[in-house]
């Protein structure tokens, strides 16, 4: 999705762009030129034409020709590219921080006052830092419109920045395949005008869920929001991990270790299975795909999850 404005989405999308024509116009030059050369040399100096082969000693001005002119443009190519790289990685003082939390297989991003969100919220024509994170494997997050793309690596913090100068919606991808369902870790950027983000930012009033007339709903969209529905289902079908269906106040037989055991998921084991997911594995099902929500989902939160849990089993 990109804006109407005619503007570009970002404060880098000249310079990668002028790389990138730069960069295409010399390729599409050569391609062509050398394409017909070739077809040239193929008609004139054909066997019919030339039977007896003619012995060519070497050009000495022919030879620097061909390594002078490569070497400016590889030269030319370079200083476009590192044109439009460089700023890249001056993050200017000042900047507004947002960290991005990367993990199989969803974004969000928490602000400075707390504020967690599901997309990428800023306002229009302000530097942006982002601090990513990644929890589990390689992700990148990547803003087409914005023309920027930094990986996210699990054990490091990395930024990356930009401006944003238009208004609208983009599109935010994962470029960095992650697991089964990297081709579904998407979210949007929304540029708001700065009254409009201000308003947002210091809402901190509870977000109006559509189903919340439903009970349990609440859990439901807390599992969604962070990405918990790719591995597990509702239904009963089998993903990576075990369905949510009918798992409430049950017999599991689990692997404590390489001990096999039978414990029922209560609170207790819903809540030790969310903070440490590696310790009890259900039977049949892969080791440390799952990571630690500690510090990620708020006790109340859990509760939420463990009432929609309880819905299922009705």
């Amino acid at each position: 999705m990109y804006s109407s404005t005619g503007i570009d989405a970002s404060n880098f999308v000249g310079k990668v762009d002028q790389a990138f024509l730069v960069i295409m116009g010399i390729s599409i030059f050569f391609l062509v030129g050398l394409t017909s050369l070739m077809i040239y040399f193929i008609i004139k100096y054909n066997r019919k034409k030339n039977a007896k082969t003619t012995q060519i000693e070497g050009n000495l001005s022919l030879e620097l020709l061909w390594t002078i002119i490569p070497t400016l443009l590889v030269i030319l190519m370079f200083y476009y590219g590192w044109a439009g790289w460089k700023p890249m990685k001056d993050v200017p003082e000042g900047a507004r921080e947002i960290t991005s939390i990367a993990r199989m297989w969803n974004f969000s991003f928490v602000y400075e006052n707390g504020k967690v969100s599901q997309d990428l919220v800023v306002p229009v024509d302000e530097p942006i830092v982002i601090n990513l994170e990644a929890l589990d494997v390689i992700h990148s997050l990547f803003i087409p419109a914005f023309r920027v793309k930094e990986d996210m690596v699990p054990g490091q913090t990395k930024q990356m920045w930009f401006r944003p100068l238009a208004i609208g919606t983009y599109d935010l991808f994962c470029t960095e395949y992650c697991g089964l369902d990297h081709s579904y870790m998407s979210s949007n950027v929304k540029v708001l005008s700065v009254e409009d983000f201000e308003l947002w930012y210091t809402d901190t009033t509870a977000v109006a869920l559509t189903e919340s007339d439903i009970p349990g709903s609440e859990g439901l969209q807390i599992l969604r929001s962070q990405g918990c529905t790719a591995c597990h289902t509702s239904d009963g079908s089998r993903l990576l991990g075990p369905s949510y269906l009918g798992i409430w106040g049950t017999e599991r037989i689990v692997l404590d270790g390489k001990e096999e055991k039978t414990v029922i998921a209560d609170e207790a084991y819903i809540i030790e299975s969310i903070y440490e997911p590696n310790v009890l594995i259900v039977k049949g099902y892969p080791k440390s795909l799952m990571q630690s929500y500690t510090g990620v989902l708020s006790e109340e939160e859990i509760q939420k999850i463990i009432d929609y849990l309880k819905v299922l089993n009705e």
